[in-house]
């Protein structure tokens, strides 16, 4: 059978006059013309050339396919065409076979001659054809293609300006000066021009390439293009969507344009079916001729998958830095292909090849020409670093110049418009590189003869504008707005057409497809994914819920019915509402990292947000249902509530309502923030002020007349009063303090005795619960169907404030992009310097010439490095061990820049580990030397490894970073003077001299990765340098810069060695040598490039691989003469044929040499004997130091810290504002002091954060480098945050201490426990659990989950005389003796005072007075009497001392209060240890624990 007709692309179109707007969608329509013989010689002539799964040639002519009249021209252009089987040959075939099966089964006429009976013969079959005839047959009949063209005039742009250049600390943070300015730049904030006088017209069907350096604009323009105005402080000018303008495409057709970042955003445990399926489902028709919603789904994803080469991966989830899924290549094309599934006629795409290979970022640009042609779109796509097989795929270019437009018009005119400009391109580079490099006044290279050139970026704008391409694309624009812009029947038409596909009932005004009950059906489908994709967060919550029930039902198991544990009752009841509204809060994060996705799909007219808040709601329904009823199951018959049937289904009711409650309030807080920070603080002091004012912990009659309004407003409160009445109506509890009792009354009746509980009546041996509740608490069954219907009110209310927040407040907080300068310090020339807003940041000619002069200064090299037959294979858990790199063998030597090359997943990275022995797993084999001798025992100390992430600490300055690497990794014996010359030197070198009081985290890419190589210059690294794709991320012309500067190092005798992709020709030129590595680890060449790779070039050529043409990039060449890329195959065994090449003997016998030669020189000794270069005590404190820095610049982590102590201290001390001596006032204080304590939850949380961060960067990057010991790094974060601490207590006392009514007398030991002994503890715990931890997230859910055992047995939630078998965790938890040191301390040994309510009367017999009656009594159990000499009603006090109280029921003793500080002390000393134990098992060891324990255990 012959091969079946490619799908080719769109081509020139006849212009005619009876262009038909009228439109269903940009995707698919039917043609029902036959080929034409121009057609099929060009299918054929491309099969000729052969197939791009071994080597293909991007240079040939395009074949054009004949299209429909009524499709609109298009400017000419002689762009590269894409086979639509380019990714998924196999496929395609199999889908053209489907599709010819369903049109005769359907009966519906075909789409092409010959097609209708194509399974039957071998006539070739026009798949383009079959797939619009077969949707536009899904969609309306009659309905005739939708698409829309962007024109632009007079295009201005204005932003918001850099207001802020100094970088924030606690003294500015804190300085009044600063809030005046802060208001002044708010009420006039400081403007700028983005872009400005661009004007032109994309049409449908074309692919236009924006250029321009970081910070030009071309974000900006591809927003503005794309109607994503909302982060711009005015857009002016016109700006038509043929005759819509941009508001009527946001209000009304929003799902037609968009806008797609370069990072891929999307859910990570969905699979890529559920996501593209997902966008497919909001923009389905509603008109589809022989089709249900199900089946035009299933189809276009099998058409989308199958052009996109995504079968294979259909059920893989699409992943993130955290969840293994899909690779990067595939990645990109899912955001495409969700994109096509949204079917938006106007698509743009943001620097979307970054951090791609040359190989995938060709196959992304491949794909998007697919999808302009076969769905007619128009597509605006910004890249950095585009080579030229990328740049022939594109019909036209804007290049911008500092926000200016030099040039807009063909792609294949552009290159000559900058010639006959003045400038010439360098040797074979790249057109896009060109054209970028024209807007760089140091890249550009004038042409010889020419002296007029313009210069800056208005002359340019001006020069286009005069020239002969500025007046073309004046006369296309005008055309356009001629036939397209400012026709009623136009707009009318489209509009039609667009409303022809909305669901019925979805409403004329808005731009979503569905109506609101479809958009939640398929939201909450999408939910149920998403939660069935994460199975083991759902479940890990499922276990708390139980393991919590099982602690708290075991610490309460099966309460007697009597009065000693109506305390106990209150207790578990608080307990079991407290925690399933506090598990809430740990969704917070989860909420913010699904935000930007909610946000895109919003743009995208996919669904309106809130709609993704209500379902997450619907859905958590049956799940929180299920968590409660195991939760209450165990809990409530653990503990022994009240058995009936109707109390046990209330309990259930009010806890499941309280969740469902507390859930939208959190979300709702979530939801009406920007930052996470800002939520997780008001949640945090949210969470006080609704568990103080439940009315557990401070019964309402306790509470001060200026805070009991917050009960009101407390839905907690409701249900805590429904439940405690629900529980309390039926009890009869038995009274477990009969007074009085004892010896001498024996023989007394019960008319003579009482029950001290509150609310016992003279005469019964028991208290009713309902008098219980009612006087202690104020709390009364009636009320419980109102508290009811109270708490649904709430539920309501913060259901409704959850999605008008979610609706409303979509966007998330976006970090500056701002360089901050050091306080006091500056840049030489500030303006240009926040230049790096409009036109980034570059090196100067004067610059340069500095670099030149003092790279010579760097230590020349005299040593070379060779390794020979290196082997790596690591072990996979359950598939054995994996060859990652295979028999490499090569060398570096002196003042010559070796370039590691290879595919994405060729071990480039892998093998430079291994080389710097950096690698901690697996087995390496093989030799490597330096000067053919053993490698010194400092051979990391001696080498500086630059990596691909710029780890540094975000806060130190360039300056500050590069002192503490020379002070660090060079030797002690080196006079500070002289490593702070070498800095200096540094800085001048790498070009940053500028921007050396510039915090490191505020630089832009380019300007970090020069960072990261000074530190390591910083060093005096003796033998070699590594680099890691130093060029990764940056734009042709910082990466030129970089890569220059590399050059000039080497020139000067320097080593290096270094991984790069992506590079232009001219990039490759820098390199003097090239190793290239195939998948696996393998060879496929080492060796001199040659002059213009002219070596290279020759041994691939002689070897039986395609000529290089004359203007290919040598480097793309070679990657796709071995087959890199994810859809690419070679014919050959380039490993192979290398292995048996004269060149591999060659370099063999090189290397054999160069041992020869370095075996009669003595070996290099180590100029480091230990493992530092400096003294364990010096390395403390400079890292004391830079952390103390590190804090003192981050104003936010601290005043959070400082404002949560003072805001705790003041809420606590007020609500328990000068508790009296009474009974109450004794509980109130203790509940005071256990509330304070509660307070280094929140605060322990903040600490992990930070010592996670600065253990991240010792891990990443210093702990290689030999840097310091890690036990050094401990040490200073312990060190460096009990300050903090101590004066966040300091604070938190001074506002609780004397508001709560404590004796000044007493305030010294209370000062000593909870501001110095509680913050040394709550650090320390909190550090020693963040150094088990991989993340701050897992931290924070394992200190809440230990934190919990501490809190549940202090002895206050279930005081110590009911605490049973669990006494011993009692004695364990050191909250146990801070509570009690402080509580014995504060009032002890005190006189008490009982309230009126709390007396109770007794009758004494007749003829007794109370004082002969009650005396025996008083003298061994205490309390006292008011009117001793009454023979009637005497009132009992049962309480006269505060130890009286604290003993019997606490356990507390005031003479234990030294033994409790001693207990603080060690249990701080015990986690002070456990910081380093546990960062040495989880951080430092290599290996796991538990072989360790096997060989110790055979040993024995």
């Amino acid at each position: 059978m012959s091969d079946p007709l490619a799908l080719t692309d769109i081509a020139e179109e006849t212009p005619s006059g009876s262009v038909s707007r009228a439109a269903s969608h940009p995707t698919l329509f039917n043609i029902d013309t036959p080929l034409s013989q121009h057609a099929e010689e060009d299918h054929q002539a491309s099969n000729v050339h052969g197939n791009h799964h071994t080597q293909s040639d991007y240079s040939r002519p395009p074949p054009v396919t004949p299209k429909l009249g009524q499709l609109r021209v298009r400017s000419g252009s002689s762009v590269s065409r894409v086979d639509v089987e380019f990714f998924d040959p196999e496929g395609v075939q199999a889908l053209r076979r489907t599709m010819t099966k369903e049109t005769q089964e359907r009966g519906w006429p075909s789409a092409a001659p010959s097609s209708t009976n194509h399974a039957l013969t071998d006539e070739p079959f026009d798949f383009e054809q079959t797939i619009r005839h077969v949707v536009r047959r899904r969609e309306e009949a009659l309905i005739a293609q939708r698409s829309i063209g962007v024109a632009f005039q007079n295009l201005r742009v204005v932003g918001r300006g850099a207001s802020a250049s100094y970088q924030r600390t606690l003294g500015s943070a804190l300085n009044p000066l600063g809030v005046l300015e802060n208001v002044q730049n708010i009420r006039h904030p400081a403007l700028r021009d983005i872009l400005g006088g661009f004007e032109g017209v994309v049409r449908p069907g074309e692919m236009i390439l924006v250029l321009g350096r970081p910070g030009s604009g071309c974000s900006t323009l591809l927003k503005t293009l794309a109607n994503q105005r909302q982060e711009f402080y005015a857009v002016e000018g016109d700006v038509h969507y043929d005759s819509l303008s941009p508001q009527d495409i946001h209000d009304h057709f929003r799902g037609d344009v968009q806008y797609c970042p370069e990072d891929d955003v999307h859910f990570p445990t969905l699979t890529v079916e559920q996501t593209l399926k997902f966008a497919v489902t909001t923009r389905t028709p509603r008109s589809r001729v022989d089709a249900s919603r199900e089946q035009f789904q299933d189809e276009v994803v099998k058409v989308i998958t199958t052009i996109f080469g995504l079968r294979h991966t259909l059920n893989t989830p699409v992943g993130d830095a955290a969840i293994r899924g899909v690779s990067g290549g595939e990645k990109k094309r899912v955001s495409i292909a969700e994109a096509m599934a949204t079917r938006s006629c106007v698509g743009a795409w943001d620097n979307s090849t970054r951090g791609l290979d040359s190989s995938n970022a060709l196959e992304f640009v491949k794909a998007l020409r697919i999808a302009t042609d076969v769905f007619h779109t128009t597509t605006i796509v910004s890249i950095y670093q585009a080579g030229e097989s990328l740049y022939k795929h594109f019909d036209k270019v804007c290049v911008i110049y500092e926000g200016r437009m030099a040039y807009f018009g063909a792609a294949d005119k552009a290159r000559q418009h900058f010639i006959d400009m003045g400038y010439e391109p360098a040797n074979r580079q790249t057109t896009a590189d060109f054209l970028v490099a024209v807007t760089d006044p140091i890249g550009r290279i004038l042409r010889a003869g020419v002296i007029s050139q313009p210069r800056t970026a208005a002359e340019f704008a001006e020069y286009f504008l005069k020239s002969e391409a500025g007046k073309e694309n004046r006369a296309d624009l005008d055309s356009y707005i001629e036939e397209f812009v400012g026709k009623p029947h136009v707009a009318s038409a489209y509009m039609t057409s667009a409303r022809a596909e909305f669901a019925k009932g979805s409403g004329k005004k808005n731009p979503y497809m569905l109506t609101i009950p479809q958009q939640v059906r398929a939201v909450m489908k999408r939910r149920v994914q998403i939660i069935r994709g994460n199975l083991l967060a759902t479940g890990l919550q499922v276990f708390s819920f139980i393991f919590q029930s099982l602690i708290m039902g075991s610490v309460f198991l099966k309460m007697p019915q009597n009065t000693a544990n109506f305390f106990s009752r209150g207790g578990i009841l608080f307990f079991s509402l407290l925690f399933s509204a506090l598990t809430t809060m740990a969704e917070i994060p989860a909420l913010y990292s699904q935000r930007p996705i909610v946000l895109r799909h919003q743009r995208a007219a996919l669904y309106h947000p809130f709609i993704e808040a209500l379902a997450l709601t619907l859905v958590d329904v049956p799940l929180t249902f299920i968590t409660t009823i195991f939760f209450s199951i165990i809990l409530y018959f653990m503990t022994g509530l009240q058995r009936t049937a109707s109390q046990f289904f209330i309990f259930i009711l009010f806890l499941f309502t309280m969740s469902i409650t507390m859930k939208a309030y959190f979300r709702a807080i979530a939801a009406a923030f920007k930052s996470e920070a800002a939520a997780q603080s008001v949640a945090g002091i949210a969470i006080l002020a609704l568990s103080i004012y439940t009315g557990f912990t401070i019964p309402k009659p306790s509470m001060i007349g200026a805070l009991r309004w917050i009960t009101y407003i407390n839905p907690l409160r409701y249900g805590f009063e429904a439940m405690i009445t629900n529980e309390f109506r039926t009890l009869k509890g038995e009274c477990s303090s009969l007074v009085p009792r004892g010896p001498g009354y024996e023989n007394i009746t019960l008319a003579n005795q009482v029950c001290t509980t509150v609310g016992s009546v003279p005469g019964q041996p028991f208290v009713d619960g309902n008098r219980f509740a009612g006087i202690s608490y104020g709390f009364f069954w009636s009320k419980t169907w109102m508290n009811f219907g109270i708490v649904i009110a709430f539920g309501v209310g913060f259901l409704t404030f959850l999605l008008l927040f979610t609706e409303f407040n979509t966007a998330s907080a976006v970090e500056s992009s701002v360089m901050l300068f050091k306080r006091g310090t500056g840049p030489n020339d500030e303006e240009a310097v926040n230049e790096k807003n409009s036109r980034g940041l570059m090196v100067s000619d004067d610059d340069e010439k500095l670099q030149k002069e003092d790279t010579a200064s760097v230590p020349a090299m005299n040593d070379v490095f060779t390794w020979q037959h290196v082997r790596y294979t690591v072990p996979i858990a359950g598939q054995g061990d994996r060859l990652l790199l295979s028999d490499v063998s090569g060398y570096v030597a002196p003042g010559k820049l070796t370039a590691l090359m290879g595919e994405s997943g060729a071990g480039k990275t892998t093998l430079l580990n291994v080389l710097a022995q950096r690698v901690y797993t697996g087995v390496v084999t093989g030799d490597r030397f330096v000067n053919g001798q053993a490698l010194p025992v400092d051979f990391q100390s001696q080498s500086g490894y630059c990596q691909q992430m710029d780890t540094h600490v975000p806060t130190a300055t360039v300056r500050e970073a590069l002192l503490f690497s020379a002070k660090l990794r060079q030797p002690k014996s080196v006079p500070l003077a002289e490593k702070e010359a070498y800095v200096e030197k540094c800085l001048k070198m790498c070009g940053l001299e500028k921007y050396a009081n510039a915090s490191v985290g505020s630089l832009g890419i380019e300007h970090r990765k020069r960072t990261t190589i000074a530190v390591e210059l910083a060093a005096k690294p003796k033998l070699l340098l590594f680099l890691d794709e130093p060029t990764s991320g940056l734009d042709s012309q910082s990466a030129w810069a970089i890569m220059s500067f590399l050059r000039s190092l080497a020139d000067n005798g320097q080593a290096i060695l270094c991984t790069i992709h992506q590079p232009s020709a001219e990039l490759f030129q820098v390199f003097d040598r090239l190793l290239l590595l195939q998948k696996g680890g393998r060879t496929a060449y080492f060796g001199d490039l040659g002059r213009n790779a002219a070596t290279l070039i020759d041994y691939f050529e002689k070897n039986g691989a395609r000529p290089c043409l004359d203007d290919e990039n040598p480097a793309e060449y070679m990657l796709d003469v071995i087959g890199a890329g994810a859809t690419a195959t070679s014919k050959r065994d380039w490993y192979q044929l290398w292995q048996s090449s004269q060149e591999s003997t060659e370099t063999q016998r090189e290397i054999e040499a160069i041992h020869a030669e370095g075996r009669n020189r003595p070996a290099i000794a180590a100029s480091i004997h230990t493992e530092f270069a400096t003294p364990w005590a010096y390395q403390v404190v400079e890292l004391l130091k830079r952390d103390a820095e590190a804090h003192w610049r981050d104003p936010t982590y601290l005043m959070a810290k400082l404002i949560l102590n003072i805001v705790g201290g003041l809420f606590i001390g007020f609500t328990f504002f000068k508790a009296k001596h009474s009974i109450q006032g004794a509980q109130n204080k203790l509940f005071a002091i256990f509330m304070a304590t509660i307070l280094s939850v929140p605060l322990s949380n903040q600490i992990q954060v930070p010592f996670i961060q600065m253990r991240t960067v010792y891990e990443i990057r210093e702990r290689p480098s030999r840097m310091y010991s890690w036990t050094a790094l401990v040490t200073s974060q312990v060190l460096v945050e009990l300050p903090w601490n101590i004066l966040g207590a300091t604070l938190l006392f001074l506002t609780w201490f004397w508001t709560v009514g404590f004796e000044s007398s007493r305030g010294g030991y209370t000062y000593l426990m909870l501001g110095i002994a509680f913050p040394l503890y709550y650090t320390t715990i909190a550090q020693a659990v963040a150094a088990m931890a991989p993340s701050a997230e897992i931290a924070a859910l394992l200190f809440s989950f230990l934190f919990s055992f501490v809190i549940t047995f202090n002895g206050v939630l279930q005081p110590f005389a009911q605490l049973g078998w669990w006494r011993w965790m009692y004695r364990l938890s050191p909250y146990t003796y801070l509570i009690e040191g402080l509580l014995g301390q504060a009032i002890g040994g005190q006189q008490v005072s009982c309230s009126p309510v709390e007396f109770v009367t007794i009758t004494p017999p007749s003829g007794m007075t109370c004082g002969e009656y009650m005396n025996p009594f008083i003298s061994f159990a205490g309390g006292y009497l008011t009117n001793a000499d009454a023979t009637s009603a005497c009132q009992f006090c049962s309480i006269r001392t505060t130890d009286q109280f604290l003993n019997a029921a606490f356990n507390i003793f005031y003479n234990h209060h030294w033994r409790n500080f001693g207990f603080m002390m060690a249990f701080f000393v015990f986690n002070f240890s456990c910081i380093y134990l546990l960062t040495y098992i989880f951080r430092i060891r290599e290996g796991s624990i538990l072989p360790s324990f096997k060989r110790r255990a055979a040993k024995k």
